[in-house]
């Protein structure tokens, strides 16, 4: 009965940065692994990034070194993404435990 809710997306120029956030409602028993994915027009919905309970995290080859997932709380996790490309342009969504948010737009252009 768990929901995600992103928020933080928007419009940004190229070398810019945004901060996404993603809060869990409902039953939280555990901590899980949390992640970001991202689908743009045409293109397959593909993995950001992740982050363990214990804070272990993992990237796409195409954000390495520019994005970085962190976590607050059993309930909420951020994707801080710098040095944006207009390639990151993208629905942004948060992913629990079998449980997908509804996506927030990122946008990268001049």
């Amino acid at each position: 009965q768990v929901q995600l809710a992103e928020s933080g997306g928007g419009w940004v120029q190229p070398g810019g940065s945004l901060k996404l956030s993603c809060a869990a409602s409902g039953s939280i028993l555990s901590m899980r692994t949390m992640g970001w994915y991202r689908q743009a027009p045409g293109k397959e919905r593909e993995l950001v990034a992740s982050i363990t309970p214990i804070g272990m995290s993992t990237y796409g080859d195409s954000v390495k070194g520019r994005f970085t997932i962190s976590r607050g709380s059993a309930r909420t996790v951020a994707l801080q993404m710098n040095s944006l490309k207009p390639e990151d342009t993208a629905v942004y969504y948060c992913y629990r435990n079998g449980v997908w948010g509804q996506g927030t737009q990122v946008t990268v252009s001049s």
